[in-house]
Formats: structure tokens, sequence, C-alpha cells
């Protein structure tokens, strides 16, 4: 069963055209699809068009056999997919329990059975239900910002820079947690780290200039002598 496929989208702002005929899908059995390429590539805005924050000006986007391309955001959520934007978005003013409250607005009548999967993953949002966001460590506040998308009981979870601005000790306990989460959700992941990306990637693509240049297994691309060249070395 596919689970989300992207078939030939031009999207722009404005005048500017920045993704041009990309195509990509992923399927039941994908627990990890990786997409990457350098900064300005299109990446975020891929992942902005998919949840329904941007409209193609070309192509179509399904999930679940169902053409989501016109689509608000609210009913994309509805539909399975959440996305955790780069920089986290917390309320910062609101505590950590009340940030993962407003996550699981759609689902109010499970948020208990939700909550304790979350805190379960991740003991530092229970030990730090009562304090704001915007105080928390920036490791803490990724913690937060996955949780709270939880929250919303998705089928595909997307994550854009999850390892952003942390040192690479919190970044690696980032990783060990998207592998985690992969078991029960699938992750679309935007990440920076491209080595360790692709290691947990099932599935990756390759995003240059706005096209999709490669894809393949996570293996693959890591093999790939242009990926080793471009993004690998040094």
């Amino acid at each position: 069963m596919t689970l989300l496929e992207v078939d030939g989208i031009d999207v722009s702002y404005g005048d500017l055209q920045v993704l041009w005929d990309a195509s990509m899908a992923i399927a039941e059995e994908d627990s990890v699809v990786t997409l990457v390429g350098p900064n300005g590539a299109g990446k975020t805005t891929l992942l902005r068009t998919l949840s329904g924050l941007l409209e193609p000006s070309a192509g179509t986007i399904e999930i679940l056999g169902s053409d989501i391309s016109t689509r608000p955001a609210e009913e994309i959520v509805d539909l399975g997919f959440v996305h955790v934007p780069e920089g986290r978005n917390l309320f910062d003013e609101m505590t950590v329990a009340e940030n993962l409250q407003m996550g699981s607005y759609r689902h109010r009548d499970e948020f208990e059975e939700t909550h304790a999967e979350v805190v379960e993953m991740f003991p530092v949002l229970e030990e730090r239900r009562e304090q704001k966001a915007g105080t928390l460590s920036g490791g803490e506040q990724q913690m937060l910002a996955i949780g709270r998308g939880l929250m919303a009981q998705p089928d595909i979870l997307a994550l854009d820079e999850p390892s952003g601005a942390l040192a690479p000790q919190l970044a690696e306990r980032v990783f060990e947690k998207i592998e985690e989460i992969s078991t029960d959700v699938t992750v679309l992941l935007v990440e920076q780290h491209v080595d360790r990306a692709l290691e947990l990637a099932d599935r990756a693509y390759l995003l240059e200039n706005g096209r999709i240049a490669a894809e393949g297994t996570g293996s693959e691309l890591l093999q790939s002598d242009h990926v080793v060249e471009a993004y690998l070395r040094g």
C-alpha cells in the first residue's frame, strides 16, 4: 500500500519557482524515508507543500489514495500527516503539559492513552510538565516538538531538521528516538546530517536545485559517488 504519493509537483513562492516536477512515494513498508540535499534545494518547501501550507501549481499529492493537493492543512492532519517544522514552533509561554494538550486537540478523547505513550518515550517531558516550553534546553525543546507531533496520532510524521542547533551528543539522542518512533509511525525525515539520515532510511531522495536528483535505499545513496563527494567528504 502507498501511504503518500507525490507526482510531478511544481511549487512557487509568487514568481519564484522552487520545485520542478518533484515526485516521491512512501510505501507502507517504509519506516523512515529521508530527504537530503543542500541548503536552499527546496526540502522545507516540499514538506510545507505536503502539509498543506503551500499549494502546488502542477502535479498531485495523494495520501492513501485521496488527493490532498488543494486541501487545507487541518484536513491533511486529520488524514494522518503531521509536520514538525524546523525551529520547533513551540508555544513558549505555555507549559510542557499545555503544549502536549495542544497537539492532541483533534484526539481529545484519547489524550490520556496517547500522553502516556509519549512521556514513556520522552520521560523528561513528564519531569518538566509544569515548566514553560521557552525555558527548556534545546534538546528538551526538540523532544517536546516531536512529542507534540505524536500527540496528533500521525501515520506519517514529517520532521524538518530535528538535529538542528543541537550538540552532537544531543543530536544522536534525537536520531535514536526517531529510530524508536519509526517502529510504530512512518517518519519522513529532512536532515542536515546526511550520513546519519541515510543510515536510518529505508528509502531516500536527493533534492538538488528544486528537482529530485536521485533516489534509492538509504544504503544505495550512501554508496553513491555523487553523494559521497558532495555531502560526506570533508
